[in-house]
């Protein structure tokens, strides 16, 4: 796959600020692209689990069945052939001049130097510049969307891009084609991916799967708790404190991923960034 492609391709032309506060609503509803009047308010997963009003739920449930398969469908089609990568969460809302910006950036070109395809949410923040570390260095940048109340498209750095109705089908696609999560600053979404993360390895639903927090700073507080209050009650273990990396180093955040990924039996192949993955008829 080309390590930039024309991100007209994926969601439009690249908007400057003031263009995007004055042009047309619109709004990406899986694949389908809603403007002006057809713009709703609410979400698919909002309407999915909103168990309020008539009961013709009975009658409209077993077809959300079909079309929630079918985002498995095709997720699993388009990254069925993806190398071994790499998941990066952090903050939608950081900006591109702040520090933790360039830490993502520079792991994000620091993953894809090592062989790694990148996988964000490919979003703007945090997610923009991982895949800009990415696909700047010749990397695989990966964007796993999701429909959101407000608008929001995939950031203009992301190489292979789809977009989900679903925040479970999106978080399956996210552990089951990552071999390491790397946590950024972020608030309750990012803070939902790390406990996920730790709950499937604390349970072993997945072996061998690192979790770095990057940046001690920010990550200190929500340690001490942990340690003083979880720990101290008895309502996590001790070794448990131990699944993850807390690091300020880009350099031994990638050395720590290289060693769990060297320790695993079904190695992946090496990303490079020249495959084109997925198929027009995938």
């Amino acid at each position: 796959m080309p390590a930039s492609i024309d991100p007209e391709r994926l969601n439009g032309p690249v908007r400057s600020a003031a263009a995007d506060a004055e042009h047309t609503p619109q709004k990406q509803r899986g694949p389908v692209i809603l403007r002006r009047g057809q713009v709703q308010e609410t979400t698919t997963d909002q309407r999915l689990l909103d168990s309020r009003g008539p009961s013709d739920w009975v009658h409209s449930d077993p077809w959300r069945v079909l079309r929630i398969q079918a985002e498995f469908v095709e997720g699993f089609g388009l990254l069925a052939e993806l190398p071994r990568a790499v998941s990066v969460f952090g903050s939608a809302r950081t900006p591109r001049t702040s520090p933790d910006y360039a830490t993502a950036q520079e792991l994000g070109g620091a993953l894809a130097d090592a062989g790694w395809a990148v996988i964000t949410g490919g979003g703007p923040g945090i997610m923009e510049a991982a895949n800009r570390g990415a696909s700047e260095a010749g990397g695989l940048s990966v964007g796993l969307g999701i429909e959101l109340p407000f608008e929001q498209s995939l950031n203009e750095w992301v190489d292979l891009g789809i977009e989900f109705r679903y925040f479970f089908a999106r978080k399956t696609m996210f552990v089951k084609y990552a071999q390491a999560f790397v946590i950024c600053p972020g608030g309750f979404g990012t803070m939902d991916e790390l406990f996920e993360a730790l709950t499937l390895v604390q349970t072993r639903k997945v072996n061998q799967f690192p979790v770095i927090l990057m940046g001690r700073e920010f990550w200190s507080p929500l340690l001490d708790w942990m340690r003083g209050t979880l720990a101290a009650r008895g309502l996590i273990a001790d070794a448990d404190l131990e699944l993850f990396l807390v690091t300020d180093d880009v350099a031994e955040a990638v050395r720590y991923i290289d060693a769990a990924y060297e320790e695993r039996d079904d190695k992946p192949p090496v990303a490079t960034g020249a495959e084109h993955i997925g198929s027009d008829d995938a």
